[in-house]
């Protein structure tokens, strides 16, 4: 048989496999068939690759090849099996590696971009007309609303913690942001980053409404509002929820994640729960946070917080981006289907981050930190056998100057053991 006949007759055997199967099940069927017809003919002569091989080293499962831009980035990201803590604990510890979203590199874009849509649908925001989009935030969602905002035709204003690493409020400028670094102050105050948001969305509406100066402002001013803002939890439902859902074939005893917003552990705990009603929903707390207890005890409290001990932070953890003393919208969606909550103090953060690059080269910022020690902390109490699913947020290259500099550098550690980091304590 000639070259061109093999080429014409391997055209035809996939032409009728994508008539057969169409488009939605192509790859994973391709990939089955090709490997069934390659162990039936084995090896070409000579000890060359035959066709099939070629094929089948070019297909992948995933997204289609091209996307409707930056937002079609979001969304399908892996989940990874922890090679090192799945062996030290016998259970299959998986983390979704949510700082592979393509827009702002964290589970904040899905947030975003839910939160844009929603506005473009209600009519509170039109691309190009100088609307522009407002937010209190620690960071990512910032980071995720700027990108989007740029690639939909919006301006973005970022207002957040003068405490918070110096490498975000830099890239937020650098994605053509406007950002306010304010003192850390409670919610109750006007000057809290999240009111001063709310604040200058509703200067901005006014200005372009009722001034004649032509140099006012154009468009309206939109504050997302993620803390309650009811997309949030919605994108996590539908999307994060799904996908975990579905990568895990339905099964999984655990999800452990996180709360600041609370968006994501509302929006997965409320998708996968009426699927999987022996699911463990596990909240992972910074110390600091007042969520533990009003998991556990049903009160927002934290001892750190007691009035007059603390002024510098809302939270006293070197963690950024979860644990939070106020009730928000998003996490009280999904507050019943907690079931229990794991404190974990800044030292343990700092050796699980430490342990990720030691043993897996896995770079990953604090709330990932505690996300992975929670999890390791919930499949010790299930015991060997067990599948838990948790959350990577973001990159450890957003938390270079706080978390990564007190961490420090993890140099040649190669026989780190799990008790280790299970009993880290503050340096003295």
């Amino acid at each position: 048989m000639t070259d061109h006949s093999r080429i014409y007759i391997g055209a035809a055997f996939l032409a009728g496999i994508l008539l057969t199967l169409g488009y939605k099940d192509l790859y994973p069927e391709l990939v089955r068939l090709l490997e069934e017809r390659r162990r039936r003919r084995g090896k070409a002569p000579n000890g060359h690759i035959g066709d099939e091989e070629i094929l089948l080293s070019s297909v992948r499962a995933g997204p289609p090849a091209i996307v409707d831009g930056v937002e079609g980035c979001i969304g399908n990201t892996p989940l990874l099996r922890i090679k090192s803590l799945s062996e030290a604990t016998g259970c299959e510890i998986l983390a979704k590696a949510e700082f592979l979203n393509g827009a702002g590199g964290s589970s904040k874009d899905r947030v975003a971009l839910s939160m844009i849509q929603m506005a473009e649908k209600e009519g509170l925001l039109t691309p190009h007309s100088g609307d522009a989009i407002y937010e209190g935030t620690s960071g990512s969602t910032g980071i995720s609303l700027a990108t989007l905002a740029r690639a939909k035709g919006y301006l973005a204003h970022i207002c957040m913690p003068d405490d918070q690493a110096r490498e975000k409020s830099d890239l937020l400028l650098k994605l053509g942001a406007i950002v306010d670094r304010v003192p850390p102050a409670p919610i109750v105050e006007t000057g809290n980053f999240v009111n001063r948001a709310r604040a200058l969305a509703q200067e901005h509406t006014l200005s372009s409404t009722t001034s004649n100066d032509p140099s006012a402002k154009r468009g309206r001013g939109f504050f997302a509002d993620q803390f309650e803002n009811e997309a949030n939890w919605q994108a996590h439902f539908r999307g994060t929820g799904p996908e975990i859902y579905a990568q895990c074939n339905g099964k999984l005893d655990a999800f452990v994640a996180g709360a600041g917003t609370g968006g994501t552990i509302s929006g997965v705990a409320l998708f996968l729960k009426p699927r999987l009603p022996n699911l463990s929903v596990v909240l992972a707390d910074p110390q600091g946070s007042g969520l533990y207890n009003r998991v556990r005890y049903g009160v927002m409290f934290d001892i750190k917080e007691r009035e007059g001990t603390r002024r510098r932070r809302q939270v006293d953890s070197i963690v950024e981006g979860i644990g939070i003393n106020r009730v928000t919208a998003n996490f009280e969606a999904g507050r019943e289907l907690v079931d229990d909550a794991v404190r974990v103090t800044d030292a343990q953060a700092l050796a699980m981050a430490r342990w990720l690059v030691e043993k897996d080269g896995i770079f990953i910022g604090s709330s990932s930190a505690v996300n992975c020690f929670a999890a390791v902390k919930t499949a010790l109490k299930l015991g060997p056998g067990h599948r838990i699913v948790t959350i990577l947020s973001d990159s450890g290259t957003r938390h270079l100057s706080r978390f990564w500099a007190k961490a420090g550098d993890v140099g040649g550690a190669t026989d780190t053991k799990l008790e280790d980091v299970l009993n880290a304590k503050e340096d003295a």
